[in-house]
């Protein structure tokens, strides 16, 4: 005998339905800031304007298939004998149509926008425009910083001003910002959420961004790259300044003792967690480079060098002799080809001469 107040099916949904309606409009109500989707960054602006398009592209779908999966399920119930019955019903061209044209007109439509996003928002791409309706003005150059993931602090060189700060950033509101992004070790990402979406920066590569912060304030970094032990304690702070508050911060990372050597640097990469803050006044010319091509500690060959020489056709097993085991820096970076190969003592052939004669580090 059936239970009168068991539950229906129909109770159970609409049941549902409520509680989900009651937590959208609680969490509308409650002012809750959704950085990702409300970002103060024109790049990471119109990224999450790409995430609304495509979702409510696919709700198109999605809504309709949970509201007929509930309906189908009552309409169509064991004990609801008013119900067509057609035990024989095998095909309908209507329901074809519906079924196949309208997801093909989504991916149509989302392949057109992924297609035309990834162009325009494309981070190698110098930006065209400040914000909405806001052009970059013809005589605004990007601010260059220089990015180095390390293990698990992040370094940020200032080459045009000379400065250098450990696990902070600093640039001015309304002005481009051209990111050169590697890493000292193992693969991690670059992500200021407010900001742009995360680049991933790589040994011995050079990965680029160019974005643009368009309010002021205190924003967080991180890496959203798994790296070892101290990954989660992997953050800085981005701050989006005025052009005054901007030259302010400069000049008081100006004021500070330290210098940003090569010597200064290798201590700096060897793994360490919960860096504080640092500032460098100094810092030595080509180290972002030096960073890029493996080769800080100039004992070491040069990245670019060694390409060099094997674009020449290398130095065959004759190569394997200048193997060294690191004495400065980080350890684990293993064992290297020394920069004496490139020496100008070196007895080079005619045909190596010239793309291998001064090429250890600088």
């Amino acid at each position: 005998m059936l239970n009168p107040q068991a539950p229906t099916p129909m109770s159970i949904a609409r049941r549902f339905l409520q509680a989900a309606v009651l937590l959208v409009a609680t969490a509308v109500l409650s002012g809750c800031n959704l950085l990702v989707l409300n970002p103060p960054g024109d790049i990471a602006a119109r990224q999450g304007q790409l995430i609304v398009v495509a979702t409510v592209l696919m709700l198109i779908v999605i809504v309709p298939v949970i509201a007929l999966t509930l309906l189908f399920a009552w309409r169509y119930r064991a004990s609801n004998r008013e119900a067509t019955y057609k035990p024989d019903w095998d095909h309908s061209t209507q329901l074809e149509l519906v079924i196949w044209g309208v997801p093909l007109l989504i991916i149509i439509a989302l392949g057109a926008i992924t297609w035309i996003s990834t162009h325009l928002l494309d981070p190698f791409r110098p930006l065209d425009r400040i914000s909405a309706g806001r052009p970059v003005p013809a005589d605004v150059k990007p601010l260059e910083i220089q990015v180095v993931a390390l293990d698990w602090k992040w370094l940020f060189v200032y080459p045009e001003e000379g400065v250098a700060t450990v696990n902070e950033v600093a640039v001015p509101v309304d002005r481009p910002v051209h990111f050169s992004i590697t890493s000292s070790s193992v693969m991690n990402t670059f992500y200021v959420p407010a900001l742009a979406g995360m680049i991933y920066g790589m040994p011995g590569m050079k990965s680029e961004l160019n974005a643009v912060i368009n309010a002021p304030g205190v924003y967080d970094g991180f890496s959203a790259n798994y790296s070892g032990a101290g990954f989660s304690h992997m953050r800085f702070k981005f701050h989006g300044l005025s052009d005054a508050d901007y030259q302010h911060w400069l000049n008081d990372v100006r004021t500070s003792q330290l210098s940003l050597t090569r010597a200064a640097y290798l201590e700096l990469e060897k793994p360490s967690e919960r860096e504080p803050v640092r500032h460098f006044a100094r810092v030595d010319n080509g180290l972002f480079d030096a960073v890029l091509n493996r080769c800080v500690d100039t004992d070491r060959l040069c990245a670019n060098a060694m390409m060099a020489i094997d674009s020449t056709g290398g130095l065959g097993l004759e190569g394997l002799k200048p193997l060294a085991t690191p004495r400065r820096g980080d350890p684990r970076l293993g064992a290297y080809v020394s920069a004496a190969v490139c020496t100008v003592n070196d007895a080079v052939p005619q045909s190596l001469a010239g793309p291998v004669i001064g090429m250890k580090a600088p």
